[in-house]
């Protein structure tokens, strides 16, 4: 009735400029726009395209390039689960503004992870960003529109809108691709080692230390940190720097306890 009403309103006001007149086709129905709603059928095609998009590219991401390096499983079940569950849940939430509510709800996700759990290392952070970042595009980007709104308002699958939604997550696994490239970057990475030699780990000596440790550990050092030193133990805590051979994952370089080991 409102609606109904607003209208009349508007089309007496259209009316009173003389050249416009109230009935005219060209003029948007307020009430008809209204009632057009997605079908059941559409409704499971959207959920299918952007389940499986999103799926998709969440398997490349995490297997192709996470797990190749990492090779931890428990990590590849939790990003494909998180990946998919996210993306239902913004699809089940429906037409939901993209604004401080969900940007809380990010913050509070990654506030849970990071104090509630064991510590998330920086790379599986960082992948679990991007597929957040994903599941939230993939489950909000429009893929319909509205056509016929003068006679017959229904909506149509927009072929334009899942061509730059699948471009927006292509760019992200090709800057992905690039950024985990072998021939990119080096890939450093670090082992801590407990060190009895502690006679070594003055300055003056850094070069006999280096040689001692690439002797023992049976890797190239690029640099060498001291950590805590335990004069009565005669024994010292070392970070060694050194470049990871290729295909070479280093998982368990900081792992010192055998509680701490996840397979």
């Amino acid at each position: 009735m409102i609606i109904d009403n607003l209208f009349r309103f508007v089309q007496d006001d259209l009316a009173a400029f003389g050249n416009i007149d109230p009935g005219d086709d060209m003029l948007l129905d307020v009430q008809t726009i209204t009632d057009a709603m997605l079908t059941t059928g559409q409704k499971v095609a959207e959920l299918g395209i952007r389940f499986l998009l999103n799926l998709v590219v969440c398997w490349i991401l995490v297997h192709c390039f996470y797990y190749r390096k990492s090779k931890r499983r428990d990590y590849y079940f939790t990003f494909m689960v998180f990946s998919s569950a996210m993306l239902t849940l913004l699809y089940i939430m429906g037409n939901v503004e993209v604004g401080v509510g969900l940007t809380l709800g990010l913050f509070a996700i990654f506030g849970v992870i990071r104090y509630r759990t064991e510590t998330v290392p920086i790379r599986e952070m960082t992948y679990l960003f991007v597929i957040i970042a994903l599941a939230a595009a993939n489950g909000l980007a429009p893929i319909f529109h509205l056509a016929e709104v003068n006679t017959n308002p229904h909506y149509v699958l927009s072929w334009g809108n899942v061509g730059v939604m699948a471009l927006v997550n292509l760019v992200i696994v090709g800057l992905v691709a690039v950024l985990e490239s072998e021939s990119l970057v080096k890939h450093t990475t670090s082992k801590l080692v407990l060190y009895d030699r502690i006679e070594l780990i003055v300055p003056e000596k850094r070069a006999e230390l280096i040689a001692d440790l690439e002797k023992r550990i049976g890797v190239k050092v690029e640099n060498v940190e001291i950590g805590h030193v335990d004069f009565l133990k005669d024994a010292a805590f070392i970070k060694v720097y050194y470049n990871l051979p290729k295909g070479e994952s280093n998982s368990v370089n900081s792992i010192t306890r055998a509680k701490d080991y996840v397979e």
